[in-house]
C-alpha cells in the first residue's frame, strides 16, 4: 500500500526513517511530507494516491477526503479528530484511527503551568523584573487548599486529578462516567452546575463534539465564583470564547489560562480574547512536548502496521 505523511510530525527525520523501515521492508511505498500546506488542491496533490494518509492536527474537510479516491485508512497523530471530515470518512468506509495518551501528561501540566502563571502573575512578575519593578499589587494566593473542578476526566483529566492531589487540592469532578479509581483517590464527581459553584479553579478535559459545544456558556460562566479561574487545555469550541471574554472584562470571574480558542493560532489582533483582562494564553502548545512528539509518531505508525495487519487500533471508526 502507499502511504502518505501529508504534514511534518515535529520529529527528527532519523525517528522517521526508523519507523518507515519496517513498512518499506514489507513491500509498502512511504513518502514523507515535511512543509505543512493547509489548501485543498495541494493536499489533493499530495493525498490522491495514499492508500493511508497520516495527519496531525491538519483541517481535513470532505473535500481533500474525497479527492483521495484511493484512501482507506487516515492514520491521526493527534488525539482529537474533529478537524477530520468523520462523516465523510463514515460514507466511503474510510477506517480512521487516533494517537490516543501521547499527550496525557504534556497537556496535564501545561494545565498546571497556566493555574500558576495567574495565581502567582507569572508573565506579570517577569516584566515587573525586566523593568525595575517590584512585587507590589503581585501577590498571589496558593493551589494548596484549593478546590478544583475537573470536566472531564478521561486520562487527562485524570492525570489532572492526581497532580492536583499532590499540590494538596479538593478535587471535584463530572464527567459522563465515574472512575472509582480516582474516587479512592478522593475525587467526588457532582453534578456540573455544583462543580463550577464550588470550585476555585475549573479546568476542562472533554473531547468537542455535539455534546460538548459550548458547554460551557454564559449561563454556565454565570455560575462560577468571582475569584475562580477557568482553564482551556481541552479544545476551543467547548467554550463559549465571546461570553468568556465579556465575563473577564466585567470581572466575573478572576482569570481565564487558555491553550485552544475557536480557531488555530495565529489569532487575528481583534480577536475578543486577545484582549481580556487577566488572561494567559498559549497558542495551542500542551501537546507540544519533546516526549508526547516522539510518542505521538510511534502509536501512529503502530496504528498503520495495526491496520496493515488486518488489526485495526485506537478506533475512532
Amino acid at each position: 500500500m502507499h502511504i502518505v505523511v501529508i504534514e511534518p510530525l515535529g520529529v527528527e527525520q532519523s525517528l522517521i526513517d526508523e519507523l518507515k523501515q519496517p513498512l518499506l521492508d514489507a513491500g509498502h511505498t512511504f513518502v514523507y511530507h515535511t512543509t505543512r500546506v493547509t489548501d485543498t488542491p495541494t493536499l489533493i496533490e499530495r493525498g490522491k494516491d495514499a492508500d493511508i494518509l497520516v495527519v496531525a492536527n491538519l483541517p481535513l474537510p470532505a473535500e481533500v477526503i474525497n479527492g483521495c479516491p484511493k484512501l482507506k485508512m487516515i492514520a491521526v497523530a493527534f488525539t482529537g479528530v474533529d478537524h477530520i471530515a468523520l462523516d465523510a470518512c463514515k460514507a466511503r468506509g474510510i477506517k480512521v484511527s487516533n494517537a490516543a495518551g501521547y499527550s496525557t501528561n504534556a497537556v496535564a501540566e501545561l494545565a498546571f503551568g497556566l493555574m500558576l502563571s495567574l495565581y502567582r502573575y507569572i508573565p506579570t512578575c517577569d516584566e515587573r523584573a525586566r523593568t525595575g519593578g517590584t512585587k507590589d499589587g503581585l501577590v498571589g494566593p496558593e493551589l494548596q487548599g484549593k478546590t478544583l473542578g475537573i470536566v472531564g476526566t478521561g486520562a487527562i483529566g485524570s492525570r489532572v486529578a492526581e497532580i492536583a492531589k499532590v499540590f494538596g487540592m479538593r478535587v471535584l469532578a463530572y464527567s459522563r462516567t465515574v472512575k472509582p479509581a480516582l474516587e479512592a483517590q478522593g475525587v467526588q464527581y457532582v453534578p456540573l452546575d455544583e462543580l463550577l459553584r464550588e470550585s476555585d479553579i475549573v479546568s476542562l478535559h472533554v473531547p468537542s463534539n455535539a455534546e460538548t459545544r459550548g458547554m460551557i456558556g454564559k449561563e454556565q460562566i454565570a455560575l462560577m465564583k468571582p475569584t475562580a479561574l477557568l482553564i482551556n487545555t481541552a479544545r476551543g469550541p467547548v467554550v463559549d470564547n465571546a461570553a468568556l471574554a465579556e465575563a473577564l472584562n466585567d470581572e466575573k470571574i478572576a482569570g481565564a489560562g487558555l491553550d485552544v480558542f475557536d480557531m488555530e493560532p495565529p489569532l487575528p489582533a481583534d480577536y475578543p480574547l486577545v484582549h481580556a483582562k487577566h488572561t494567559v494564553l498559549t497558542p495551542h502548545v500542551a501537546f507540544a512536548t519533546k516526549e508526547a512528539m516522539v510518542k505521538r509518531a510511534h502509536i501512529t505508525f503502530e496504528n498503520v502496521t495495526a491496520y496493515l495487519d488486518g488489526r485495526q487500533i485506537n478506533v475512532i471508526l
